[in-house]
């Protein structure tokens, strides 16, 4: 989709549609407020009578309107304007896509980030509108004999009253262009069959996204390379798999070589039948989605390859399958880890962290500023914060509030959790350092206390998005989350 910005534009001017926001009370907008003199108070009779709402996610569509430049009308609720944030521009945007997205309408000119009251700098609201434009019109209907109708709208202008503020929201509309594009990335790999996107189709991705970008060199380690490493506990996961397995590492060069890199681990089990300690039937088909870790690495990646972003990154994807069979591991194995612990496996089901402990052993070689590994790890995170927001752990409280603060910014929420000590108690193990598996109770600061065995003294930080890396019934798939977060992270991290 094609995005533009404007000053200076008057409800005179013509345009298939224009996106107008509705505030409670008083506090209307000024452009809405000249669209509805143009019209001679009938917007305000629409919200008089109850046929327009101003509550945030309600719309109203006008066609063939008379007396202003616009063939058509959209009426967004944006709530009270006194609290019209960022995260409420993104919903008021989203719903206008979603709206026009039932229409034939293919342009549009959005004076939703016009008038906020000034609440809103240009390049958020720019970032804001694109980015929820483009999540709501994303379409995925790569794997169906018939295509999907592709969204209609196509072009969309977004409206600035202050004329000194287009650079900035130009750059507002390219960030958020960059970001969307990862996201795309990440739905898609995440959305695809796990028969198609097996751990050598995330390797070939990987790969052709190095020959895109020439600041990404792309390596990719076969099973040999991995059991040269001895990464036992990555191996002891794919064992029972006829897929072989792939651990992908993507470089990425911004700055000079004695920059030290932001390092991004990424959980990649392109599908998770939970191995002997088998799942229930029920839903074991989104167990595609447990690679939504490793999805949103790459994503990541191709993200600050299109932005172009002054720092060092390295991105790193162990990819396999879980799944039973006579050579796979079983509950009582004991497994050693790259790092050389031992592990006593006492569920198989917990396998996201025995592949992740291994790409953390691995990314301490690069020296970096910061670990973050990003996975689909444990129920217990959605039973903690549902889908709204990413459990974040993280004994470094500066990367805490950095990361926290990143997330609030992209409208891609993280909750802070504990990742104490103490949770580590229930995984002694009589046999061996440690075991895989601990107590049900705090469960998703159990497996970060795991992960953070493996990190030593180099920041870290661990993102579980088990709740937010996709979404269920009608509207199921990938969520690309958490690209958004991790890109704006970045931004904020660039060497001057």
């Amino acid at each position: 989709m094609q995005f533009s910005v404007k000053s200076g534009v008057r409800a005179s001017e013509r345009t298939e549609c224009a996106i107008l926001p509705l505030f409670d009370g008083r506090a209307a907008s000024s452009i809405t407020s000249a669209f509805d003199r143009a019209l001679k108070g009938r917007i305000r009779r629409l919200i008089r009578r109850g046929d327009a709402s101003t509550s945030l996610g309600q719309s109203l569509l006008l066609r063939d309107v008379k007396g202003t430049g616009a063939r058509n009308i959209l009426l967004v609720g944006c709530g009270a304007r006194s609290e019209f944030r960022p995260e409420r521009l993104v919903r008021a945007a989203g719903t206008a896509a979603e709206a026009l997205g039932r229409t034939t309408i293919r342009s549009a000119t959005n004076f939703l980030g016009c008038d906020t009251g000034g609440g809103i700098d240009a390049y958020s609201a720019a970032r804001a509108i694109v980015q929820a434009t483009r999540f709501t019109t994303y379409r995925f209907a790569e794997q169906k004999s018939r295509k999907d109708a592709k969204a209609r709208l196509v072009r969309m202008i977004l409206v600035l009253e202050d004329a000194q503020s287009l650079a900035d929201a130009r750059r507002g509309i390219a960030e958020a262009q960059a970001i969307a594009n990862g996201v795309d990335l990440a739905r898609n790999l995440g959305n695809r069959s796990p028969n198609l996107c097996t751990p050598t189709h995330l390797a070939n991705v990987a790969r052709e996204l190095g020959k895109s970008h020439s600041s990404l060199r792309v390596q990719v380690l076969a099973e040999a390379e991995i059991k040269r490493l001895k990464m036992g506990a990555f191996l002891s996961v794919t064992a029972g798999s006829d897929t072989p397995p792939r651990f992908i590492v993507i470089h990425y060069r911004g700055a000079g070589a004695t920059e030290k890199p932001v390092v991004l681990c990424g959980k990649g089990i392109t599908f998770d039948t939970g191995g002997i300690s088998l799942k229930p039937p029920p839903k074991m088909d989104e167990m595609k989605f447990d690679m939504c870790g490793g999805a949103a690495v790459i994503g990541t990646m191709a993200s600050i390859a299109e932005l172009g972003l002054k720092l060092n990154v390295v991105g790193i994807v162990p990819a396999c399958e879980n799944m039973p069979g006579g050579r796979a591991t079983r509950p009582g194995d004991i497994v050693t880890s790259m790092s050389g612990q031992t592990i006593e496996i006492i569920n198989t089901d917990a396998e996201g962290r025995l592949i992740l402990c291994d790409a953390l052993t691995y990314a301490k070689q690069f020296k970096p500023a910061c670990i973050i590994d990003v996975a689909t790890l444990t129920g217990a995170c959605v039973i903690a914060l549902g889908g709204l927001y990413t459990g974040l752990f993280s004994p470094d409280d500066k990367l805490a509030e950095a990361l926290t603060a990143a997330g609030r910014r992209a409208n891609d929420e993280a909750w802070p959790l504990p990742v104490r000590e103490e949770y580590g108690e229930s995984l002694r193990s009589n046999f061996a350092d440690f075991a895989n598996s601990g107590a049900r109770e705090g469960g998703a600061s159990i497996a970060a206390q795991f992960l953070s065995r493996f990190v030593e003294a180099t920041p870290w930080a661990h993102l579980d998005i088990a709740g937010v890396a996709w979404l269920q019934g009608n509207a199921k798939g990938a969520t690309g989350r958490p690209v958004g977060l991790l890109v704006d992270f970045l931004l904020e991290r660039q060497v001057s």
